[in-house]
């Protein structure tokens, strides 16, 4: 045998507990021998702590050793165990109590290097599986290490120590961690929001220090900065002074601000005109037969109507008159339109005829002028071959009858013969109603209406647009949706996309708090689209989700409402299978893992897990977790605080890991209230009731005139 792969086999002789007794996929069962440590196993090299649930022990074979992780100890009634070199001629055959122990196989082990210069790598999978009577030996030190070890390029980032394999540190790949999803999960209390922080802010003072290497080495301009991106959505305000030191640029958004948090604090904005139609269809609450396509074209028509370049005359005729054009093409499919619903149809074409003497009054030109002189008396002599009234009461009823398949397609050929002087139909021209241009937020309800009342169905969008007025009024939102900044794209965008940014999601209204999140998250996955398209190069870049069951919840598709809770886990979702392609991770947090969407939990690729006491929780996370882990899971309901079991594809084995320790200071804002410090007046709280009511209620501060519609 080569001196290569030669193992020291008196050393491992001293090492033997045990044989194998039984062989499946999933569980090995192992005979230990009567000699075998009873507590503490010193012929290791170290005290070693044996036999140990959750410990590891190896069977060797041809390629290295099948590294087992102890599920289960106990003893076993079995047969007198023969001694080697002696023969029990008069021992009776009865039941003797042996220790048995049953190990899942986790990886293999193997040695690199000569006996003299020996180092072991850890590889995933089982290579070869036992026989019955392998022997079971305990492993080295420095094989524990090795097991634990991250040997992978990059593995640089401390997250912990692993208190099973002689405190050996537990390192991760920041690749790995953030560039597949990864699932943080456990109870309040358990130190999840500290792991949050944590491998955040390791990952990224370890950057930094390479950083400064390169920049000692000249290689990189002097106060160079790290060029990271996270975005962290933070419901309960935790993170606010988590990474204030860190050598990145750190932005913090919040709503509401007071004169002294100004300081720190930038103003949450999420423009209204930064929403797609399905986000305003689900914060007007409308549905889907009448209300939606109206919606749709009014978005269609503020943001063409609101942008340099595309706002020219001839743009908005022939935006305007194609948007007509296919109305009545639509009518011209359906003979009902034109015929049972004749008056309302005689009201478009009357809306027409108003809308050609509107864009009349602001040509410029004679010949301009007539063309929409001619339209306006094609359209309106077929009006008025079917206008009708009589009266009744002394009031004058107005009516149309019955129009005709001619009448219809005259008006269309007159609105063609229109459009030819403007460049021809279209479908549409400029943004659509998805695109983030820029307009008048304050108007769309006025502009809903108008719509509404040339298409005649006024009856069916009066409440749509009352539910507008109403929530584009209300002070609390129209702080964030509504743009009095001139906002553009490119900035909110630069603002958001860089460094780190803290958005406190605290005091944003419920109504559009779901509706803010799904807008933030939907814009970050269509940049870093557009980026790689650009550059065909991907923009790492991460969102964090803390409390992410309360955002990403199970939802029931089948109804025909578009609530904005569905919205938000829809954009995850989408992310969720999506962003890896794109630069986009996530970071979840959750103390409910059962109520997450189960589209993202099943893209997640690393595991975090702390306590976990509920036994739904448990179950799911059994059924998700992506490696056979035996019983390791079975220690979910009594980790203590700090204590994780990482696994999945950012550590080469699951391993249990007690967390590093964070300084006060850089913790998240998640301690328990301290009852006992408060009620003996060791800890002081003073409440001003009156100021408090006074900051809630606006008391103490005058409206703004643009405040006010």
């Amino acid at each position: 045998m080569s001196e290569l792969y030669r193992y020291d086999f008196d050393h491992l002789r001293n090492l033997t507990i045990g044989t194998v007794d039984y062989v499946s996929p999933g569980d090995i069962r192992v005979l230990l021998d009567t000699a075998a440590p009873q507590n503490t196993a010193l012929n290791t090299g170290t005290p070693t702590l044996f036999p140990r649930i959750n410990g590891f022990v190896l069977i060797p074979n041809e390629v290295g050793s099948l590294v087992g992780l102890i599920s289960w100890i106990g003893v076993e009634n079995s047969q007198y165990p023969k001694r080697k070199g002696y023969k029990d001629f008069d021992l009776i055959d009865l039941p003797f109590p042996l220790r048995k122990m049953s190990i899942t196989p986790m990886g293999t082990l193997k040695q690199v290097g000569k006996i003299s210069e020996k180092r072991y790598v850890l590889a995933r999978g089982v290579y070869s599986f036992p026989s019955i009577g392998d022997t079971v030996i305990l492993p080295t030190d420095a094989q524990l290490k090795s097991i634990v070890e991250n040997k992978e390029p990059n593995s640089v980032v401390k997250i912990g120590t692993a208190p099973i394999a002689a405190n050996a540190d537990v390192t991760i790949n920041p690749d790995k961690l953030f560039g597949r999803h990864i699932a943080i999960l456990g109870n309040t209390g358990s130190g999840k929001s500290c792991s949050v922080a944590g491998v955040i802010r390791w990952s990224l003072e370890e950057a930094d220090r390479t950083l400064q290497a390169r920049i000692a080495e000249g290689k990189t301009e002097p106060e160079t900065k790290l060029n990271n991106r996270f975005i962290v959505l933070d419901p309960n305000g935790e993170y606010t002074n988590a990474f204030d030191d860190l050598n990145c640029d750190i932005k913090k958004f919040k709503v509401e601000l007071t004169d002294e948090e100004k300081k720190t604090f930038k103003e949450l904005k999420v423009p209204a005109w930064l929403w797609n139609s399905y986000e305003w269809s689900s914060f007007s609450n409308a549905s889907g037969r009448t209300q939606r396509p109206i919606l749709r074209r009014a978005l269609r028509e503020l943001r063409s109507g609101e942008v340099d370049g595309i706002s020219s005359f001839e743009t908005k005729v022939r935006s305007h008159f194609s948007s007509c054009y296919a109305s009545l093409r639509v009518d011209l499919s359906n003979s009902a339109n034109y015929k049972d619903s004749a008056t309302a149809f005689g009201n478009k074409l009357k809306s027409l005829i108003e809308d050609a003497a509107l864009f009349e009054n602001t040509a410029e030109g004679e010949d301009i002028k007539q063309h929409f002189r001619d339209l306006s008396q094609i359209i309106n002599g077929i009006a008025s071959s079917k206008f009708k009234s009589f009266e009744k009461g002394g009031q004058v009823i107005e009516y149309y009858v019955a129009f005709t398949r001619t009448d219809v397609e005259s008006c269309l050929q007159g609105i063609n013969s229109l459009l030819e002087n403007f460049g021809g139909v279209a479908v549409y021209v400029g943004p659509n109603e998805d695109t983030p241009m820029p307009f008048d937020v304050t108007s769309i309800a006025d502009h809903v209406e108008r719509l509404s009342q040339e298409a005649g169905v006024m009856q069916f969008v009066d409440f749509l647009i009352m539910r507008m007025r109403s929530m584009l009024s209300d002070t609390r939102m129209n702080k964030i949706i509504v743009d009095k900044e001139d906002i553009t794209l490119d900035n909110w965008l630069g603002n958001t996309i860089n460094g780190i940014s803290i958005i406190d999601l605290s005091l944003v209204p419920s109504d559009i708090s779901h509706l803010v999140v799904s807008v933030i998250s939907r814009l970050v996955f269509e940049a870093l689209q557009r980026y790689r398209r650009m550059h065909n190069e991907l923009l790492p870049t991460v969102i964090v989700m803390e409390e992410a069951h309360n955002f990403i919840k199970r939802y029931n598709d089948s109804s025909d409402e578009i609530s904005t809770s569905q919205l938000c886990t829809e954009a995850f979702e989408k992310i969720a299978k999506e962003g890896r392609k794109f630069g986009l991770s996530l970071t979840l947090s959750s103390q409910r893992p059962s109520e997450l969407s189960a589209t993202v939990l099943s893209q997640c690729n690393t595991f975090l897990l702390h306590r976990i006491v509920n036994d739904r929780d448990q179950e799911l996370v059994r059924r998700l977790v992506p490696d056979n882990i035996g019983g390791l899971l079975q220690e979910l309901p009594i980790l203590p605080t700090r204590k994780a079991i990482l696994l999945g594809w950012a550590s080469p084995i699951p391993i249990l890991v007690e967390m590093n320790e964070l300084k006060p200071e850089h913790r998240p804002k998640s301690n328990d209230p301290d009852f006992w410090d408060v009620w003996t007046m060791q800890r002081e709280r003073n409440v001003d009731w009156k100021a408090l009511t006074d900051e809630w209620q606006n008391i103490n501060n005058e409206p703004e005139d643009d405040d006010l519609f």
